[in-house]
C-alpha cells in the first residue's frame, strides 16, 4: 500500500458511521413535515369552526323540537370544541403569516389583512351570540359569525394558491 492511499484512508476513517448509526437531520430537513403539521392544524381547527357552526344550523330545526333550552344546551357544548378550534386558528394563523408572509406582492398582503379582519369579526359576533337579550339579536350574531367564517376560510384558500 502507498503512503498516499494509505493516508486517504486514515482522513475518510474518522467520517465513517458504525453500521445502523442515524444521521443527525437538520431544520432544512423536517420543513416539509413541519409545514405539513401547521397546515394541516390549521385545516382541522377551520373544519371544526366552520364546519361546526353550519352542522349546528342544519340541525338547529330538529334540536328546538326538543324543547326550548336544546338550542341553547347544543351550543353550549358545540362551543366546548369551537372555542379550543379558534384558539388553534390563532396560533396557526400566525404561524402561518410568519412561515409565508415575506416577500408576497401587495395584493396577497391586502387579502391576509381582510381575512385577519374577518376572523376578529367572527370570534366577536361568536362571543355576542350566547349574550344576545333577544331572538332578533341572537340571529344577527349567529349570522355574522357564520358568515364571516366561512368568507375567511374562502379568503385562506385565495391565500393558500
Amino acid at each position: 500500500m502507498t503512503h498516499a492511499t494509505s493516508a486517504a484512508r486514515r482522513r475518510g476513517a474518522g467520517r465513517r458511521r458504525a453500521a445502523g448509526t442515524v444521521r443527525p437531520v437538520t431544520l432544512a430537513q423536517l420543513a416539509p413535515a413541519i409545514e405539513g403539521v401547521r397546515l394541516s392544524l390549521h385545516v382541522l381547527a377551520a373544519t371544526i369552526w366552520v364546519g361546526g357552526q353550519l352542522t349546528v344550523a342544519g340541525l338547529l330545526p330538529m334540536v328546538r323540537r326538543l324543547g326550548a333550552d336544546a338550542p341553547r344546551r347544543l351550543a353550549r357544548s358545540f362551543a366546548r370544541l369551537s372555542w379550543p378550534a379558534y384558539a388553534v386558528l390563532l396560533a396557526t394563523g400566525i404561524w402561518n403569516v410568519v412561515a409565508v408572509a415575506g416577500g408576497q406582492p401587495t395584493t396577497w398582503q391586502v387579502l391576509l389583512g381582510v381575512k385577519i379582519g374577518l376572523v376578529v369579526v367572527a370570534g366577536v359576533a361568536a362571543w355576542l351570540h350566547p349574550r344576545a337579550t333577544s331572538a332578533t339579536w341572537l340571529g344577527v350574531w349567529g349570522a355574522v359569525t357564520g358568515l364571516a367564517s366561512v368568507a375567511a376560510l374562502v379568503m385562506g384558500v385565495f391565500l393558500a394558491g
